[in-house]
């Protein structure tokens, strides 16, 4: 027997009492502004640069738990520290987010990265519908302003991501990416009270065929992270590189789009996707999902491919017991508690609050860092929240 409520107060326990705690008392700079996302074991900053697509994710997890969790004035206060610092540093004035600044905001990297603007743009967007709600409609507007002005951008980038920072040579072998379209599945869900409904749909639509229809193969059961600009497969590193955590994470993106759009049909599929990565990404040695593969199982170029990260760990957790909610897929329910067990073993800290990142494949801890230039004040908060819910929402079981 499964006792869902006892399993949903400890995702509950775990994010209001460890985690949010963790980065609310540690990561906030109160003398320059934004935040410290490079945070050892115990919390203690260990370098003061600031990454712009981790105080945009920071952002957005304050603003969201104050929208979906309760209206605490401290998590709203956190989200406008943050929002705030990255609406004066954190772009070149038209809405160009860089990379990486310095403790003060001074720019370290240019924009190339695309995901700094995708990470902005639901920051804003959530930032708004808190401040509606706190009735400071001036500053809502003017950061819902912001956000749409930002996904604007993303979307005319949509066929080069990197712009005039991309390192390809003119005329090298073209190939476009998952990470894109399946982030842009998300985004455009975050911030559909800004958008126009024709032009959400018709974005909906577009993510859905890139994701569902060019990166998943079914010739393979797999997603796989480069195609061809025509869609064909090529056989090279980045051609044949597959990311179990990106496809699954990809896949509850899909669900909630699924039953936005009343289709049972592709919350299936996505949930049949997600159960064949992680049956493929599963390492049946020693347990947790590997962080790449190829997939003609050649060997990987990336010296980290067989570590377990956090965040794929975390991702599966909500594909899978969001796939057992909303179609009752047993398989769904099984791994989701095989994977629990892992994850809770494995990257929960015992000694000190928040997670660890990265492990090698045995599951031994590598890093004792709780943040960095990649890991933030996201994956972790926002699978504890998304599992909470999910859980509680279950009947208990006989």
């Amino acid at each position: 027997m499964t006792d869902f409520k006892q399993l949903a107060e400890l995702y509950r326990s775990e994010l209001l009492q460890n985690v949010v705690p963790f980065w609310l008392n540690h990561s906030l700079d109160t003398s320059a502004g934004g935040y410290f996302t490079c945070l050892d074991r115990d919390g203690s900053v260990y370098d003061t640069d600031k990454f712009v697509w981790l105080q945009g994710r920071e952002v957005w997890m304050f603003a969201k738990l104050y929208n979906t969790v309760e209206p605490r004035p401290e998590w709203l206060q956190a989200a406008l520290h943050g929002a705030d610092f990255l609406s004066r540093h954190g772009h070149d004035g038209n809405l160009n987010w860089y990379f990486a600044l310095d403790r003060q905001g001074r720019p370290l990297v240019e924009p190339y990265n695309i995901f700094s603007f995708t990470f902005a743009t639901i920051a804003f967007g959530q930032l708004s519908i808190a401040l509606q709600s706190a009735g400071n409609r001036d500053l809502a507007q003017e950061y819902a302003t912001i956000a749409k002005r930002t996904f604007d951008i993303v979307l005319s980038r949509r066929a080069n991501p990197k712009g005039k920072w991309s390192k390809a040579s003119p005329g090298a072998r073209q190939m476009k990416t998952f990470d894109l379209p399946m982030i842009l599945c998300n985004v455009a869900l975050e911030i559909e009270q800004l958008l126009d409904a024709q032009f959400l749909e018709q974005s909906i639509r577009e993510c859905l065929h890139e994701v569902m229809d060019v990166f998943y193969r079914p010739e393979i059961g797999l997603i796989v992270e480069s195609v061809g600009t025509d869609g064909q497969l090529i056989d090279s590193f980045e051609g044949r590189k597959l990311n179990p955590g990106h496809a699954i994470e990809a896949m509850w993106f899909v669900m909630d789009l699924g039953r936005r759009l009343n289709r049972p049909d592709l919350i299936q599929k996505a949930v049949e996707v997600t159960i064949q990565e992680v049956e493929f990404g599963w390492d049946k040695e020693y347990g947790g999902i590997f962080y790449f593969m190829d997939r003609l199982g050649r060997p990987r170029v990336e010296l980290e491919w067989d570590q377990k990260l956090w965040w794929v760990h975390i991702e599966a957790l909500i594909s899978l017991i969001k796939g057992y909610q909303l179609t009752g897929d047993t398989r769904c329910r099984e791994w989701f508690l095989r994977l629990h067990d892992y994850t809770w073993q494995h990257f929960r800290d015992p000694d000190y609050p928040e997670w660890f990142g990265y492990l090698n494949r045995q599951g031994q801890v590598l890093l004792p860092l709780k943040g960095g230039k990649w890991k933030g004040c996201f994956h972790v908060p926002r699978g504890l929240l998304n599992v909470w819910k999910i859980l509680q929402s279950l009947p208990c079981e006989d």
